[in-house]
């Protein structure tokens, strides 16, 4: 295999895997309310999504460092599988909660093994010394480019489908079903690993709980490693500000809740767009910044300052509120791309191939923490002052990441550990 042909497959795969919850994104919560699911019923299915995808997403990082990429990822691919399905011909709540676990398990089993499969792909064709940036860029790329495409697909699907055939609002997770289908086929036969050795169940059972220990000890205590989870923490924070409170924004600014969904499939669209310009533009920033850590300065600085700019324009109304808030939206999502891309590729130089998806798995790990806080927090707060002071608090979490990626010491890359056998990962 190819440095360009491993590119090609990783960028498909990334395509695949975001598709789906990108066609489901638009008609999830109004699917379950034509159901008969009251607001707080639909709010639970959604924690539980979330319980399950945190409370897994260590183990299966530490299943893929065990027992492979493609396997993992083939997992990932069925239980999406199941889970829209599940989703689309659902009736009664506990049906819902039942494809809110399914859809968890299959998030937390995405979480890292394609991008460890792509490094440790080019790794072995190029050396420890590869640039990762291009393809890692490429890849981010298309995440948001199939997330972007997925919800406008899926916010039109259903004025397509005659209510005669099916339940309308059923066909874009049943859509995303089909996609994560194709994705299983696409794992299965395009995604060479080397063959693992044969291991029994108890010696995988032993080995997962061992590598995530490792892999939880190299990320907090590493000086690298430790800034880049903080900095994942904050991203976290201002993501959640922007899930939770733009909706509403955008239902003020049009004046009724179905022409702020509207509102909001097409900025949330925009975003996706701006996000993948981000990723394509990264490793030019770091370039010109003069370093990775240079570069994710320049793009949280970004994210910080759009943000910010929500936060001044939130008492704007009518067609200048809009365009303020949804240029503000695109900028965040260019920032926070850089950001997280430029991020990624100091976690994967800081980490040996033994431990890559689940120190990755510990970053998003960190990622939903800080939107977990900023879900018990930001919402109380706009509640009681405004949206204007919950995203201020954001761009001020936002800003002060910065000070994160300041002097931050140079990865230990495995070319270096290999010249100097007694250096440790991502020490300062």
């Amino acid at each position: 295999m190819t440095a360009r042909s491993a590119l090609r497959r990783y960028m498909l795969v990334n395509f695949l895997t975001w598709l789906p919850p990108g066609l489901m994104m638009p008609a999830m919560v109004l699917l379950m309310t034509e159901r008969g699911l009251s607001l707080a019923q639909i709010g639970l299915s959604v924690t539980v999504f979330s319980i399950v995808t945190v409370s897994l997403e260590l183990p299966t990082g530490g299943l893929a460092d065990v027992v492979g990429r493609r396997m993992v990822l083939a997992a990932s691919a069925a239980f999406t599988v199941a889970g829209l399905a599940m989703l689309g011909l659902s009736t009664t709540f506990w049906m819902f909660m039942v494809s809110g676990v399914l859809k968890g398990v299959a998030r937390a089993l995405s979480s890292g093994p394609a991008t460890s499969w792509y490094v440790d792909t080019l790794h072995g064709i190029e050396g420890p010394d590869a640039d990762l940036k291009p393809g890692l860029a490429r890849g981010g790329a298309m995440e948001s480019l199939a997330l972007c495409a997925g919800v406008l697909a899926g916010g039109g699907a259903p004025l397509l489908v005659p209510p005669s055939l099916m339940f309308p609002l059923a066909a874009p997770p049943l859509l995303g079903a089909m996609a994560a289908a194709v994705l299983l086929v696409v794992v299965v036969f395009a995604l060479p690993e080397p063959a693992h050795a044969r291991r029994s169940l108890a010696s995988v059972l032993r080995e997962v709980p061992a590598t995530v220990v490792a892999g939880v000890r190299l990320a907090t205590g590493g000086a690298v490693l430790r800034r880049l989870m903080l900095a994942a923490a904050s991203s976290g924070v201002v993501l959640m500000s922007i899930e939770l409170l733009t909706p509403g924004r955008l239902a003020d600014l049009v004046g009724t809740a179905e022409r702020g969904s509207l509102a909001y499939a097409v900025v949330a669209a925009l975003g996706f767009a701006g996000s993948a310009a981000g990723s394509a533009l990264s490793p030019r920033v770091a370039r010109l910044a003069g370093g990775s850590a240079k570069g994710a300065i320049a793009g949280t600085a970004l994210t910080a300052l759009s943000v910010g700019a929500l936060a001044a324009t939130a008492g704007l109304g009518g067609v200048p509120g809009l365009v303020s808030a949804g240029l503000a939206y695109v900028l965040l999502f260019v920032g926070g791309s850089v950001t997280g891309l430029l991020c990624l590729e100091l976690t994967h130089k800081a980490v040996s191939a033994a431990q890559r998806t689940t120190v990755t798995s510990t970053s998003s790990l960190s990622l939903q923490s800080g939107g977990i806080a900023a879900n018990l927090t930001l919402g109380v707060l706009a509640a009681a002052t405004g949206v204007a002071a919950a995203w201020a608090v954001a761009a001020a979490v936002m800003l002060a990441s910065v000070l994160l990626f300041v002097r931050m010491p140079a990865p230990v890359t495995d070319s270096s550990r290999a010249r100097v056998p007694q250096a440790r990962s991502g020490s300062g």
